[in-house]
């Protein structure tokens, strides 16, 4: 059985306080550039939020930032043992980001191993200002220290349950989806091949967007 933790209404929500004080950060340090930020995506659950946010601050500053995605797949360090068959998606920055303020997004913030990731992808490209981190849903759980800037909610989840965040499609148009943010079950961690099968603990799989039933290859250890 699944647990809404946030509805379209509500996420929308989260983004548009996200992209407030976004806004208001920029506005207290202004630069040469006026701080508009590029906005960057971890592919693939914060690919779509990163493009709400993005008009959402541009709805407030009538400047809209430029958007990019990073894909982390071969930066993980799990990922010769987590993913057996990865899928590697393309990463796309749209300008230099050398010198500019960066706000990477993405969807759930657990380990905090996806994050180390992808400021590694980003990195490959050159050598931001600053790297800013908003995520929508943080669920604890940290393994490394990484903190986000901006979060919208929090939430303690009991073990051997999971967030993900799913997309509705309503119809053909690009726009025409509908997120939401929930809680399920996880998975049992399978035993390796060859060992006698016990008592196995549940850990956290990846959030996803589509398909209730594709892992994500980018997510955090997952997640």
């Amino acid at each position: 059985m699944s647990e809404v933790l946030l509805d379209p209404q509500a996420i929308a929500l989260s983004l548009r306080r996200m992209a407030a004080e976004i806004a208001e950060r920029g506005r207290r340090a202004p630069s040469s550039r006026g701080d508009v930020p590029i906005i960057v995506g971890i592919r693939r659950g914060g690919d779509p939020l990163a493009k709400r946010l993005a008009a959402f601050v541009g709805e407030l500053t009538g400047e809209t930032p430029k958007v990019g995605a990073v894909d982390v797949t071969l930066y993980r360090d799990d990922a010769a043992t987590a993913l057996p068959n990865p899928r590697i998606g393309p990463s796309r920055i749209p300008v230099a980001i050398d010198g500019r303020r960066v706000i990477l997004v993405d969807d759930v913030l657990h380990t905090g191993r996806t994050i180390r990731a992808a400021l590694d992808a980003l990195l490959d490209f050159g050598r931001p200002r600053a790297v800013e981190l908003a995520v929508l849903i943080d669920r604890g759980g940290r393994e490394l220290p990484i903190a986000a800037t901006y979060v919208g909610l929090e939430v303690d989840l009991a073990k051997g349950k999971r967030v993900e965040v799913m997309v509705k499609k309503k119809g053909p148009a690009e726009g025409d989806d509908e997120p939401w943010a929930i809680v399920v079950a996880s998975p049992p961690v399978p035993a390796p091949s060859g060992s006698t099968r016990g008592s196995v603990a549940t850990h956290a799989s990846p959030s996803i967007v589509g398909d209730a039933s594709e892992p994500d290859p980018g997510k955090e250890g997952a997640q």
